[in-house]
């Protein structure tokens, strides 16, 4: 395994790299890893994103896998996300899955954020592979870090620039409490097309409930 000290000045120099894969591949040699995917779990939601960032998964097990991965971890509450981030935790591969039997069956996911991105770290290990949870929280410091020399990879969804300002206007009478009918009154629109505005909403933002839409909207400062 790479020393810890030689995998920091390694990874600092990785920074100034065209793709983030260069890095991500030393992350994944310092876990002692066979393969790695990196995943944004906020754009799981939208289909028109390409979810996941990099990987040197077999394509197959990408194929029939990781969006189930990665859609497992999109579901996953902000307070839990709040509370498991950097924390590695491990999953059973499904045995329908075809997968080398020099793998481990189990996958280590270890989630982060960066930015406003949220981000997940799926590793393949081998069979008899022996982890150190120390050096999978490294790993979760240093991907995060390696991840933020990258804007392009950790910017804020595009889709929010999607919302039109009568959405903009419904998010914002949401965030003050409002219901369906009391926006319909205040904007006089019909009851129904506020809810239409609203699952507009909720498909470009990716959240699934009304408070989640607004937090979300916080975060990005559209409202």
């Amino acid at each position: 395994m790479i020393a810890r000290e030689a995998f920091i000045h390694d990874l600092e120099s990785k920074g100034s790299s065209d793709h983030i894969s260069s890095g991500m591949e030393l992350v994944c040699a310092y876990a002692g890893a066979r393969c790695y995917l990196l995943a944004r779990t906020d754009l799981y939601s939208d289909r028109h994103h390409d979810f996941i960032v990099t990987s040197n998964w077999p394509f197959d097990l990408v194929r029939s896998f990781g969006a189930a991965l990665v859609d497992a971890q999109a579901r996953i509450s902000q307070i839990r996300r709040c509370l498991q981030a950097f924390e590695p935790s491990f999953q059973d591969i499904e045995h329908s899955v075809n997968l080398s039997e020099s793998f481990s069956q189990r996958v280590c996911l270890i989630p982060y954020n960066a930015g406003q991105a949220r981000m997940v770290l799926a590793l393949l290990f081998d069979k008899d592979a022996s982890l150190s949870h120390d050096r999978l929280r490294d790993v979760a410091l240093a991907a995060a870090y390696h991840s933020s020399h990258f804007p392009d990879v950790i910017s804020s969804n595009d889709t929010l620039s999607d919302l039109t300002d009568r959405e903009v206007e419904c998010l914002s009478w949401i965030g003050e409490g409002k219901t369906s009918d009391e926006i319909a009154l205040i904007i006089g629109i019909s009851r129904n097309t506020v809810n239409n505005y609203i699952t507009s909403i909720m498909n470009k933002t990716g959240a699934k409930t009304r408070s989640e839409a607004v937090a979300f909207a916080v975060r990005q400062r559209i409202i």
